[in-house]
C-alpha cells in the first residue's frame, strides 16, 4: 500500500513527534563517542598518575558526556521518543558544566602554585567557591528549565524554555567574567612579575607553566564558543534552524568541547602543578620585580 504523500512522518523535519527534526547520524555519533570516551580514559589515567583529584569534575563530566552520545545512538532508531530525547539532552547539555567547574578550579591552582594570588580579585578559596557555586546554580536552573520545557502544557513548556535560556545566559556571563579575570591574571604576571613569567624559559615547553596557561586559554575559548552557540540556539527556539540542523550541533557544540578537553591530554595540569609552590616563585615573592596590583 502506497504511503500518503502528505504523511508528516515521511520527512523528519515535518514529524510532529521528532524533537530533533532530523535522524541522528550514527557515524557522527560513533566518532564523537570514540573521542570523548578515549579522552576520559586518558584523563582518568593522568588523574591517578599525578594524584590530581581536583580535576575529577572534568573526568566525571566526560563520562557523563559520553553517556549522552551513547543515548544518541538509541535516538537514531527511536527518533519520536520524548523520554530518550530528554535523557540525551540532559547529558549532552549539562555535562559541560563539569568542564567549566574544572577550569574554575584550575585558575586557583595555578595562582597558588605561582604564589601570585594577589593578581586575582578575591582570596583563592573564595574566588574558586564563588565560580563553582555559580556553575552549580546555572546547572540547576538549566536542569529545572529543561524539565519544564518537556511539559505537554504549552505555557509551562514556554516558561521552561525561558528558564533554560536564562540559565545558559547566566552561565555564559559567569564564564566571561572568569575568563576576563584569568586574562588579567596573566597580564599582571607578564608586566609586573617577569621573573615568574620567565621562570621556566630554560625548560622544555612540556614543563613550562605557560603551556598550561595556554591550554586553559584554549579550553576556555572552546567553552565560550559552545556556550554562545547554545544561547543562540535556544534564542531561536527548539524548532529553530540551529537546533534542527545536526551540522551546527557538531561544529559549534561538540567540536569546541572536544578541543576544550583534548588540550589537557598533552598538558595535564598535574604535570605542571605540584603540592608545593615552585621554589622560584617563593623566593621571588620579595624580589625587586615584585609589585602589588
Amino acid at each position: 500500500m502506497a504511503q500518503n504523500s502528505t504523511d508528516p512522518y515521511i520527512n523528519p523535519k515535518d514529524d510532529p513527534n521528532n524533537p530533533l527534526k532530523y535522524i541522528a547520524s550514527n557515524s557522527l555519533t560513533a566518532v564523537a563517542l570514540f573521542i570523548v570516551l578515549n579522552t576520559a580514559f586518558i584523563h582518568s589515567f593522568w588523574c591517578s598518575r599525578y594524584r590530581t583529584k581536583w580535576m575529577l569534575p572534568l573526568v566525571i563530566g566526560e563520562y557523563c558526556y559520553a553517556i549522552g552520545f551513547g543515548i544518541r545512538f538509541v535516538m537514531h532508531y527511536y527518533p519520536d521518543s520524548m523520554g530518550i530525547y530528554v535523557a540525551e539532552n540532559f547529558f549532552i547539555v549539562l555535562s559541560p558544566c563539569a568542564f567549566i567547574a574544572a577550569n574554575y578550579v584550575l585558575l586557583g591552582r595555578i595562582a597558588k602554585f605561582l604564589v601570585c594570588d594577589e593578581y586575582v580579585p578575591l582570596p583563592l578559596n573564595k574566588i574558586t567557591r564563588v565560580f563553582v557555586l555559580s556553575d552549580i546554580s546555572t546547572f540547576l536552573i538549566q536542569a529545572s528549565g529543561g524539565g519544564l520545557s518537556t511539559s505537554k502544557n504549552a505555557s509551562v513548556a514556554a516558561s521552561g524554555s525561558h528558564i533554560f535560556l536564562a540559565g545558559l545566559v547566566l552561565q555564559l556571563a559567569s564564564f566571561l567574567v572568569f575568563f576576563s579575570i584569568f586574562l588579567r591574571f596573566l597580564y599582571k604576571i607578564y608586566t609586573l612579575r617577569p621573573d615568574i613569567w620567565m621562570q621556566d624559559q630554560t625548560r622544555h615547553w612540556f614543563w613550562d607553566w605557560r603551556t598550561l596557561a595556554g591550554s586553559l586559554t584554549v579550553s576556555s575559548i572552546g567553552i565560550l564558543v559552545r556556550s554562545g552557540y547554545r544561547v543562540a540556539e535556544l534564542s531561536y527556539g527548539y524548532h529553530g534552524f540551529l537546533a534542527t540542523t545536526e551540522a551546527y550541533f557538531y561544529l559549534l557544540d561538540t567540536l569546541p568541547l572536544v578541543i576544550a578537553n583534548l588540550v589537557y591530554i598533552p598538558c595535564w595540569p598535574g604535570r605542571f602543578i605540584h603540592d608545593k609552590p615552585t621554589q622560584e616563585a617563593v623566593e621571588s615573592k620579595s624580589s625587586p620585580y615584585s609589585s602589588t596590583v
